[in-house]
């Protein structure tokens, strides 16, 4: 096979007066009013950020200092006694409501996601969903999972013991620009339902986004103050964060969350870490080779590689590997590559000149080291200064630095193979472990294979979108892709402080006076025996 091009393609023509200049997007005035929602901002550095599509200016985001940061805190922590004095029903119901004003206006932030972002619109709904699964999630079951919990006491009747849950207190949110809707809403919507103030730094990239759903939350009655959005470099209000928070919850590079962790060990504080992957792809003997090259496609160049969950590496069985791989390349080429805000494009561009040079620089350095591409591997500046085409290679060898380190762009290497066994210690063979993806004509082997890989989340015939969208089972990494779980229980009880309490009556857990002790003993011996059989204990 040869390199070839994406034939559909469309550009953006820019648009005085919207924002970054995205033909279509909100006015600019709309981005000025969102900013107007950022706590501080006194450092005489400002961030200018461009929209990926067309290079133009976003806008100019006010920067916060470590004084403006800590008086955000102090001022959440002023606000978060009353908003944990409310029954968790009625914090539910603000998460309901803003789950109904997510759904209702969503085309607003779908058109903000893919100006910052670069992103395909189909790619930019999944973060309204994902957002909206989210508020919906625990608006219905958070006062059931923080409700207190009756636990068997060391003597039955006598002994009455539970468990309450009590919020952190404020809780620093560090969000990625990569999905800058969604990572918000399942960092800061279980925190607040927890009962906690939040103080939040998003990625200056994708600032916008988030505020818009900070937006929404006040609308739908969040007290001011329980939520508050600082932006920041990280050098200079790092530190800030660290040492204000009561819990820490971080997604971004292993490196920056291995710094973050020892900055707050020294505190003794908790946290949560989604860091980096090299997920891996597991094509089954007897999977349907036409749908598991159609789901290739999804999970390798969704929001054009750069998510954290997204497959970057493919082993498929030598008995359908060239039917695969064929399927696979005809249909990463029938992607329609755009930067329209409809929903016209199968993929959007990268977001940052960062990201486009490590993955050009990925792509030739597999090359001069032996890789074959079959389709794709140049970036496009005829589409916009940011798009790099889905790119499919062979023959990747550890050599190349794509075969082990993380891209996190739209480029994936396949490999074959002839053994079970060998595929998933192969897949396994990583210090990553965030989410991999199984397809099997047989679903119960597909399960099976799936336990023995290494990874916080598994899918089977399906990319990544099933454990995402799945807000009632828990997402996050294993080995070096990271510490705890966002969603489902973990989710919303890590922002939590666990109390324990028992009341004894009656029965004292010491000997009667004038008791022997071996004799008292002796009597506790035999009731622990006998309490082994009891139901419950």
């Amino acid at each position: 096979m040869t390199s070839t091009t994406p034939v559909n393609a469309g550009r953006a023509t820019g648009t005085p007066g919207t924002i970054g200049g995205v033909a279509g997007a909100p006015p600019a005035a709309r981005a000025a009013a969102l900013l107007e929602r950022v706590t501080g901002g006194a450092d005489s550095a400002p961030a200018e950020m461009t929209a990926p599509f067309t290079g133009l200016p976003i806008a100019t985001l006010p920067q916060a200092t470590d004084a403006d940061t800590r008086a955000a805190f102090a001022g959440a922590r002023r606000a978060q006694p009353g908003w944990a004095a409310m029954p968790a029903t009625e914090r539910q119901q603000v998460l309901i409501r803003l789950h109904d004003l997510i759904l209702r206006h969503q085309d607003e932030v779908l058109d903000l996601v893919q100006v910052e972002a670069g992103k395909s619109r189909l790619d930019a709904f999944d973060e309204v969903a994902a957002t909206a699964l989210v508020a919906a999630y625990y608006g219905k079951h958070s006062a059931r999972l923080l409700a207190p919990r009756r636990a068997a006491g060391v003597i039955p009747v006598l002994t009455r013991a539970g468990e309450v849950r009590h919020p952190k207190g404020v809780v620093g949110v560090i969000s990625p620009w990569n999905y800058p809707l969604a990572l918000t809403a399942m960092d800061v919507l279980p925190a607040l339902a927890a009962g906690n103030a939040v103080v939040q730094k998003p990625d200056n990239q994708t600032a916008l986004s988030a505020l818009w759903l900070h937006e929404l939350a006040e609308r739908a009655e969040l007290p001011a103050d329980a939520w508050q959005v600082v932006l920041g470099r990280g050098s200079r209000i790092g530190d800030a964060i660290v040492e204000e928070s009561d819990y820490v919850c971080f997604t971004g590079s292993t490196p920056t969350g291995k710094h973050l962790a020892g900055q707050i060990a020294r505190r003794l504080t908790g946290y949560s870490l989604e860091l980096g992957g090299k997920n891996p792809m597991v094509v089954l003997p007897g999977a349907d080779v036409a749908k598991a090259a159609a789901g290739a496609v999804a999970a390798c160049f969704s929001s054009a590689g750069q998510l954290c969950v997204s497959v970057e590496r493919i082993y498929v069985h030598e008995s359908i590997r060239e039917a695969f791989t064929q399927a696979f390349v005809r249909r990463t080429q029938a992607l329609r590559l755009g930067a329209t805000l409809d929903y016209s494009a199968g993929m959007g561009s990268l977001t940052s000149a960062e990201q486009l040079d490590t993955v050009s620089a990925h792509v030739a350095d597999a090359r001069a080291n032996g890789a074959t591409v079959l389709t794709g591997g140049r970036p496009r500046p005829d589409l916009g200064p940011l798009f790099y085409e889905p790119t499919i290679l062979t023959g990747v060898t550890e050599r190349a630095r794509l075969f082990a380190e993380e891209t996190f762009g739209p480029v994936v290497a396949v490999y074959g193979y002839t053994d079970v066994d060998e595929a998933v210690e192969r897949a396994n063979d990583t210090p990553f472990g965030l989410n991999a993806s199984v397809w099997s004509g047989d679903q119960r082997h597909g399960w099976e294979v799936a336990t023995r890989l290494k990874a916080g989340t598994v899918n089977v015939n399906e990319g990544f979108a099933a454990t995402f969208g799945s807000v009632g089972v828990p997402m996050g990494g294993m080995k070096e892709s990271g510490v705890g779980r966002r969603n489902a229980a973990e989710g919303l009880l890590k922002y939590t402080e666990s109390q324990s309490i028992a009341v004894q009556r009656g029965f004292r857990l010491r000997p009667f006076r004038g008791m022997p002790p071996k004799l008292w003993a002796k009597g506790m011996t035999a009731s622990m025996r006998a309490l082994r059989r009891l139901p419950g204990r």
